[in-house]
């Protein structure tokens, strides 16, 4: 007869199989709090990311806005020497659209321009506040060019001068460079530069002649 042979243990081999290793239960507890802390993670990325967009939402600045309320032309002559003498003097008003933001003016500069060519620059005059305008505030300022320059001007710009001699209205553009922050509570945040254009028709009055009022003038601001 032939030899048998006793047959394998088979279920003490399953129990032993079924069994996890505590190498095993590491990796799986691992795994799982590492799940968890991303799920975690993310979840808080999400959140302070929508905290950050309603806050944007509800205190997001807006541009200030500028209109020249008057402008007074005194002198403007342009002599055969090239030399432009000059006394423009312009009204202001600054509006703050914002809310919950105040506005610091750091900076306010603005460069007067005949036919594309500057010919005066001056400080602006801000009186109010050391320069901090209050939200929902409106105030008034003025920017006084005076003196002479130099300015070159082609055949064709000096017949579009004496013509403005004629009519007493010259155009003239002024661009208004601003250096900002913006103040919330006790918070200030943010350097900006913005940009104002301001294209004006501005009547000469310097020999008392009866000439057309000057036009409110809204400029043109890019933030």
């Amino acid at each position: 007869m032939a030899d048998t042979q006793p047959p394998p243990n088979t279920t003490a081999a399953n129990d032993a199989a079924s069994v996890p290793s505590k190498e095993r239960l590491r990796t799986r507890c691992c795994y799982c709090l590492c799940k968890t802390l991303w799920i975690f993670l993310v979840l808080v990325i999400v959140l302070v990311m929508l905290v950050i967009l309603v806050l944007y939402i509800i205190i997001t600045p807006r541009s200030f806005r500028f209109h020249v309320t008057d402008a007074s032309l005194t002198q403007f002559d342009y002599a055969a020497n090239s030399t432009l003498r000059y006394n423009l003097v312009l009204n202001i008003t600054a509006s703050n659209p914002n809310k919950r933001l105040k506005i610091y003016y750091d900076v306010v500069r603005a460069n007067a321009f005949y036919g594309g060519v500057r010919f005066s620059t001056t400080d602006v005059n801000m009186p109010w506040n050391s320069y901090l305008q209050d939200k929902k505030g409106t105030n008034l300022f003025s920017a006084v060019f005076s003196g002479q320059r130099v300015v070159v001007l082609d055949r064709d710009e000096v017949s579009e001068f004496d013509e403005g001699i004629k009519n007493r209205v010259f155009p003239i553009d002024v661009m208004i460079g601003f250096t900002i922050r913006f103040r919330l509570e006790a918070f200030q945040f943010g350097y900006y530069y913005p940009r104002g254009m301001c294209k004006l028709k501005v009547p000469l009055t310097s020999k008392g002649d009866e000439v057309a009022p000057f036009k409110a003038t809204k400029c043109r601001i890019d933030f």
